[in-house]
């Protein structure tokens, strides 16, 4: 019997979405552990905001499944939303507030008790207490999106999508915002990160899946992904491959063949027989 402690926090199985005649998704699998980074990672249009669209219960896949926190996306769509939270690609703060009172207007629409005294234990975990009460316009985009995801976490989601969080972001920004990230694994929530960029992957994820044209092309960890392909001999240096490296030559070989390219992890982590 699969305990809750074991029972991956995301399950999805078969995914299919279509736009009219664009077909976005075809059949994706994954499972995302609970406590854990979980990158969905793809180029613009590959379908990774569409796959948080539908976990997030904001959009109906055409067929498959989906759980999250043990519920299912399309058959208990409200216990979902209680146990999620969603930040977006643009931080979605009222600028005219402070950080402060922006965290204290969320606790307070969410009913919570002592608004207050979360709004601090908020600002203090994301390193906004001497920032607390300026307006947010003051913000820098990093402080912004610290916000962002301090105030995404009020009520104690277990599970929480972040939709391409360092967008447009200076290396600083991201850098805050990549800490953030990790705080929240440390503190046990559950994230499933969507990214275009592959060192933000790199640096957080533990584990990565590259969706392209709709479809899971590869899914395990960093090290797993880096083994697809051999090291890079110069002279007698061995160079392992990047994220980027194994990126690039999946796309590539799955946009020339069709297919998914040979030795491509599965998403229990298995390998295939080449065909």
């Amino acid at each position: 019997m699969i305990t809750e402690a074991v029972r991956p926090a995301i399950h999805v199985r078969g995914l299919q979405k279509s736009y009219k005649a664009l077909e976005v998704l075809k059949g994706v699998d994954l499972d995302v552990a609970r406590g854990s980074i979980f990158a969905l990672l793809g180029s613009n249009g590959a379908g990774k905001t569409t796959v948080v669209k539908i976990l997030s219960t904001l959009l109906r896949a055409d067929s498959g499944s989906a759980t999250v926190n043990g519920f299912d996306v399309a058959e208990q769509a409200t216990d979902v939303r209680r146990s999620i939270s969603l930040t977006g690609q643009f931080a979605a703060v009222d600028e005219i507030l402070s950080g402060r009172e922006n965290l204290v207007l969320v606790a307070r629409l969410r009913h919570l008790k002592d608004p207050g005294g979360i709004a601090d234990d908020l600002l203090g975990r994301f390193s906004l207490t001497e920032a607390a009460t300026r307006r947010v316009s003051t913000y820098s985009g990093g402080m912004r999106r610290r916000l962002d995801i301090a105030m995404s976490l009020i009520g104690d989601p277990q599970v929480i999508f972040l939709d391409e969080p360092t967008n447009g972001l200076d290396p600083q920004a991201r850098n805050e915002v990549w800490q953030a990230v990790r705080d929240l694994a440390e503190h046990g929530t559950t994230v499933l990160l969507t990214t275009q960029y592959l060192d933000e992957a790199e640096q957080l994820a533990d584990r990565i899946a590259i969706l392209h044209q709709g479809r899971i092309i590869v899914n395990g960890t960093l090290t797993e992904l880096k083994q697809l392909l051999p090291p890079a001999k110069v002279e007698y240096v061995e160079r392992q491959p990047t994220l980027e490296d194994v990126f690039l030559a999946l796309v590539d070989d799955e946009a020339r063949t069709g297919s998914p390219a040979t030795g491509a992890m599965t998403p229990a982590g298995t390998t295939k027989e080449p065909r």
